[in-house]
This record gives C-alpha cells, structure tokens and sequence, in this order.
C-alpha cells in the first residue's frame, strides 16, 4: 500500500507496518502473547532458549530506551510447549520526554505481530501496609494520575475505537489463573490497585496519603498509558507488580530514607527468581485460560 492510499490518520499504522516487517524478517511465527518487563525483571527474557534478540535501534520507528534497568531489545521466543512470546526488555516512559505514540508504540507493534494477551509488569512502591519489598501484587485495577490519555486527539480506526471501556482494564479470567499458578507454586501474590503518576520524582509523604485515601495500593511510573493502548486495541491484560520499596514516608524503621532507583532494581533483581517462575508458570497455563 502507497503512502498515498492511506488513511489521512494512520501514519503511526504506516510506521508499525514497517516496524513489523522488520521483526517478521528475522523471527517469521505469529505472536501470541507479549510481555512488557519492567525495572530490574529484563532479566525473564533471557530465560527461553533459542530466542531472537533485536536491539531497537535495528526497528525502524522503534524509540530508544534511556532508563537503567531497561536493556533495549524486543525477545522473541517460540518455547517447545506454551504460547509464543514477544518480551519487551526495556519500555518508555513519559518523564523521558516521550509523547502518547512512543510510549504505547510497544504495545501497538504487538497487536500488530499477533497478540491478543499483553502481561504488564513494573516496579512499585508498596502505599499499603502489607506491601513490602519483594511482595509481588497482581493488579486488579489501576488509577491514572499521570494527567494524559495516550487516546487523547484524533483517534486512528486502524489502531482502535473512539471510546474504550476499561470496567475490565485486567482480565478476570487472567488474574485467577494467576492466582491458581501463585497459589501451585506456593508464592504469595496479593490483588492490589496499581497508581501511574508521571515521574521522575517520586512521591511526597503528603501524595502517599492522597493516593492512599483514593484507593491507590502501590505506585509507579509506568503501565496505565500502556494498558489503555492494550485495552483500546482489544488486547486483554494481566499486570503484575514487583514491590521494590515502601512507598515515601512509610518506612517505619527509617522516617527519613530516601528512596532511589538502584534501590528498585536491585529489589527486581533479587526478586527474579520467584517473578520467573510464576511467569513461566502463568504461560505453561495460558492456552487453557
């Protein structure tokens, strides 16, 4: 199709079409499910054998990742038994100074390369009690504070309806087969609501108690806009928080810590075994959900 033949709004269309090209020249079978890894967890990706690594920098259109704790490259695997799946090693944010198109720019040549199940994953400051380092929280529900929509302006059919309904922004049926595997392997995984702020700060002791009086059970900087795309695509989502610190002015044992980001990777780090298997497992089982 000629440039010329498009719809007058689907230049983003354009550029994913060329984005997958790229891909389906080096990894050719369909995906099923993606994965969008968040801080200090990329390391999930290098777990599958046989796996195709693309740097961004070789995707046309592709933004480029500038957080560490995020590598860069979309992994793509097709394992002997389970769904094939594309891993997100790196995703954008926001605060980087990227707009609505490149921070859901992800999610969009997922849809594109097949997927119908998206699994979101980050790191998160714990604003319930319960939720300390290393916890892992299955998201039920999410609130965006973040004050942008990624679907704000001119709506694009190619990629989705004006209106999208988000009662149901994570899959019912996702979050019991979450909690089954959780459950099979003996990990606690606690259901909690999940609050995308926009960063790079972090949260003052004053906006924890707001968050926490809204409803608000972890905190982060990512995701929302992530599963909006998702969701505006027709993509069923499963979110899964690694709580990587108590959120600001909740360390009992400490009034005055601070908080930092290698503080958040290397709680993923040290989680990774545990966030693995549980991830390994909800796979093993996602054709039967």
């Amino acid at each position: 199709m000629t440039t010329s033949l498009l719809h007058p709004l689907s230049k983003q269309s354009a550029q994913l079409a060329d984005t997958a090209l790229a891909v389906q020249a080096h990894f050719t079978h369909p995906v099923d499910v993606g994965i969008i890894l968040g801080s200090g967890l990329g390391a999930f990706a290098d777990s599958f054998e046989n796996a195709i690594s693309l740097p961004y920098s070789q995707l046309p259109h592709f933004p480029q990742s500038t957080v560490v704790g995020h590598s860069g490259r979309l992994v793509m695997a097709k394992p002997q038994t389970g769904p094939t799946v594309a891993c997100v090693q790196g995703r954008f944010h926001y605060y980087e100074g990227y707009g609505h198109d490149a921070v859901t720019y992800p999610v969009r040549l997922l849809k594109r390369l097949g997927v119908k199940t998206l699994i979101v994953t980050n790191a998160a400051g714990g604003i319930r009690e319960d939720l300390n380092p290393g916890s892992l929280m299955l998201i039920s529900d999410q609130l965006n504070m973040m004050g942008q929509n990624p679907l704000i302006g001119k709506n694009d059919d190619d990629l989705g309806p004006r209106f999208v309904d988000m009662s149901v922004a994570y899959d019912a049926k996702l979050r019991q087969l979450a909690q089954q595997v959780a459950a099979q392997q003996g990990t606690e995984l606690t259901e909690g609501v999940y609050c995308g702020l926009s960063g790079p700060t972090y949260e003052t002791p004053a906006e924890i108690r707001m968050l926490r009086t809204l409803g608000a059970d972890a905190v982060g900087m990512s995701t929302v806009p992530e599963v909006i795309a998702a969701r505006h695509a027709g993509i069923r989502v499963l979110g899964i928080s690694c709580i990587t610190n108590k959120a600001a002015g909740l360390n009992q044992t400490n009034s005055q810590a601070t908080l930092n980001h290698d503080e958040v990777v290397e709680t993923g780090q040290n989680v990774a075994a545990k966030f693995q298997a549980l991830l390994q497992g909800i796979l093993q089982q996602l054709p039967n959900a």
